[in-house]
Formats: C-alpha cells, structure tokens, sequence
C-alpha cells in the first residue's frame, strides 16, 4: 500500500510565503489607492487611535468592515 500523503518541503512553503506575501502587497496598494478606500479613511479621522494604525492595519480593517457591510 502506497502513502498518499505528500510531504511539504520547507523551500517550498518559503515559495509560497514569499508569493502570498507579493501577492498581498500588490492588493494593499490597489485598496490603498481606491477612491472607496481613501473615503473610508478619512471618515476614520476622528476615531481614536485610527492615527497609529499601520497600512497594513488600515486595509484589514476597511477590508473587514466592508465584508461585514455586504454580509447584510
């Protein structure tokens, strides 16, 4: 009987981090740059500690709200 399971080489996952990780980045920027986005923020101004958030943060954020918004 054969074992199924493949292994997963550890240069292997770097590959896929190392592309997850340019592929998120690419995306941040193209939310970053959006009009919806850029409103979003600004609204966001005057909600405490929103100035020390990171982009990063920032996109995570606006991306969770927006899912949450469209989920009704």
């Amino acid at each position: 009987m054969t074992n199924s399971t493949s292994s997963v080489q550890p240069q292997d996952m770097m590959a896929d981090w190392s592309e997850d990780s340019q592929i998120w980045q690419s995306l941040k920027s193209a939310i970053a740059d959006s009009s919806g986005f850029q409103r979003w923020q600004f609204e966001q101004q005057t909600v405490e500690g929103f100035q020390s958030l990171s982009l990063d943060q920032q996109v995570q954020r606006y991306l969770r709200e927006t899912l949450e918004t469209l989920a009704y």
